[in-house]
């Protein structure tokens, strides 16, 4: 791991929910609520351009607003959200998520990476999204202090075997958090200098091809960065995107002290009560806020 050079955001740091415009709200609600399971929340009641959705009894992960005539995203991407990540509660869930799936005729994507194993699909807009479940942090390992982090084929049967058939998926478990969110930037050095030496975030993996991971108090990473999508244009006002995420700190206090440490290094800071917004170079915008 390398600290962040300057303040370094509170080792308890966690991401909070997404924002994402939608093309057409009714479809995608009907695909966060069959798909992944989530429940429409009672914060969204009376507000037919915006819905939020989270496991039942729990907060909101994914707020939903309408942008109809959006255009979904290319095939190659765009600066700003590659996914997405929601982390479930054990290995178990995940692998009724899996069954869940597969009756549902759906193929996602699957990947060991060694401290975590996930799943990917695609929302009815192009928009990426990861379920997963961590490793214990016992099995993680480090070379040269970098934590190995890896894309190997995942272990389906396995993963299956951990997931009786006595119990089925029923809708997202409780417990279930928004792990971590991975976007695509035009420059590693330049998403560097804003993330980890302004905002204060650790660099956890910098030797992945094409990408780098940062977190707060030693987790594997709450932000990933890739240039994958180089050369793209960023997602704009017309396009299906993240609107903005969220950086959940302990107090009002470390939320002025990383947004303070944004605006020294010449970034523009919107404050609002308890925190604030900024816009990475590509024009993400990250919200950091007190719990």
């Amino acid at each position: 791991m390398i600290p962040a050079p300057g303040p370094r955001l509170p080792a308890t740091t966690r991401v909070g929910g997404v924002r994402l415009a939608v093309t057409d709200l009714e479809r995608s609600v009907a695909f966060y609520r069959r798909v992944l399971g989530m429940s429409v929340l009672e914060d969204a009641a009376g507000r037919a351009e915006r819905a939020a959705l989270g496991p039942a009894g729990g907060g909101a992960l994914v707020e939903l607003h309408e942008h109809p005539g959006a255009a979904p995203v290319p095939r190659r991407g765009r600066l700003g959200l590659f996914h997405f990540a929601i982390l479930l509660p054990d290995r178990s869930a995940l692998g009724r998520f899996l069954r869940h799936l597969g009756e549902l005729g759906v193929r996602p994507g699957a990947s060991d990476h060694l401290v975590s194993e996930a799943l990917y699909l695609n929302d009815p807009d192009g928009l990426g999204i990861e379920v997963y479940a961590d490793r214990p942090r016992s099995e993680w390992r480090e070379r040269s202090g970098e934590l190995v982090m890896a894309t190997e084929p995942l272990d389906t049967k396995s993963l299956l075997d951990a997931a009786p058939t006595s119990r089925a998926w029923d809708g997202m478990p409780a417990g279930s958090t928004m792990g971590h969110v991975h976007l695509h930037v035009g420059d590693l050095d330049q998403a560097s200098a804003f993330y980890h030496e302004a905002l204060g975030l650790d660099r956890t993996v910098w030797s992945y091809p094409g990408a780098l991971f940062l977190s707060a108090g030693g987790y594997h990473h709450h932000l990933g960065l890739n240039t994958w999508a180089a050369g793209a244009t960023p997602a704009g006002e017309g396009d299906a995107r993240l609107l903005e995420w969220e950086l959940i700190v302990p107090t009002a206090a470390d939320a002025d002290e990383a947004l303070g440490a944004l605006e020294a290094a010449g970034h523009a800071v919107q404050r609002v009560a308890g925190g604030g917004l900024v816009r990475d170079p590509w024009g993400t915008a990250l919200r950091v806020r007190a719990a």
